[in-house]
């Protein structure tokens, strides 16, 4: 069996385009060998074992992208690390362009051919993505509200990418089919919630009547010690409500300091509900129901 071409070192760790390789001498029976994948016509790349990542897929991509397209919409968000919608929605890869060029046919990409509009993409470890308002506005298109609001919150709270004012003047300016559900979206956005999880949370106890807590609001003892930051703050009636995923179950050393931090809140005269992810499935009812009578006990009524 003859000994397989090496490929030149420049091609080793990234994807390449077929044009380049050829250009290096690589012949097209290399360029079909079995070490390689190709992701997109004219694209070639190492073959690796376990599935990509978005941004490694948008890599690939990129090899083919023209110099006016840009990752836009779903893809422009979670490559800027806003939270996307929870398993088992996949995040797609979607490639947009202004009037008159022309957006990207190709199988595993989603093609956008926008409005005329100045380009106002931002470079992402080296990828060209749509800035971050314009893709939550695109987004709002297909994303169910509670996703959008999650979003929101991380992009106005989390980031210095953009503030409320700048999604809601970017619905304004646009206006057109989908601004009127995301106007109402913004009304429910609070800065603050640090997880998609919490903005969840807040959203459900919200529509169950319960009273609108404060987001991530500090505890203080008499002195001004700080004693803890709770995710949701229901001061009046000194209970807090906390989204748990368990991220530390197995660290002894975590779970020991969440021990006494719940400690330190519960001798400030406060009571501290901790929400399991479980209590959120379906409807998130037994997180109400939790929250609910951690009010009642502290004299909250309906």
């Amino acid at each position: 069996m003859p000994r397989r071409v090496p490929l030149p070192p420049d091609l080793v760790s990234r994807p390449f385009s077929v044009g380049e390789a050829t250009a290096l001498g690589l012949t097209p029976g290399r360029l079909d060998g079995p070490d390689l994948v190709i992701p997109f016509r004219g694209v070639r790349d190492r073959r690796v074992p376990e599935p990509l990542t978005l941004e490694q897929r948008c890599r690939q991509y990129a090899v083919r992208m023209k110099p006016w397209q840009f990752f836009s919409h779903e893809t422009a968000l979670a490559l800027q690390g806003v939270p996307v919608p929870r398993h088992p929605y996949v995040v797609r890869i979607h490639v947009a362009s202004h009037r008159p060029q022309r957006e990207p046919r190709l199988i595993g990409v989603v093609g956008h051919r926008l409005q005329t509009r100045d380009d106002a993409w931002v470079e992402v470890s080296g990828l060209r993505v749509e800035h971050v308002v314009r893709a939550w506005r695109q987004a709002g298109m297909t994303w169910p509200m509670d996703d959008l609001i999650a979003a929101a919150d991380h992009i106005v709270g989390r980031t210095t990418l953009a503030s409320l004012d700048d999604l809601r003047t970017e619905l304004i300016v646009m206006k057109g089919r989908g601004a009127r559900r995301l106007l109402r979206a913004l009304d429910d956005v609070r800065a603050g919630s640090e997880s998609p999880e919490e903005s969840r949370l807040r959203l459900i106890l919200g529509r169950a009547g319960l009273p609108e807590p404060e987001v991530n609001w500090v505890l203080r003892d008499e002195n001004g010690r700080h004693v803890a930051r709770l995710d949701l703050a229901f001061r009046k009636w000194r209970v807090g409500a906390e989204y748990d995923g368990r991220h530390h179950e197995l660290d002894e050393r975590q779970f020991a300091r969440d021990v006494d931090r719940e400690a330190d809140v519960r001798r400030q005269g406060w009571e501290l509900v901790r929400v399991l992810r479980h209590h959120l499935r379906g409807d998130g009812r037994a997180a109400v129901r939790l929250v609910r009578e951690a009010l009642e006990r502290r004299g909250w009524r309906p």
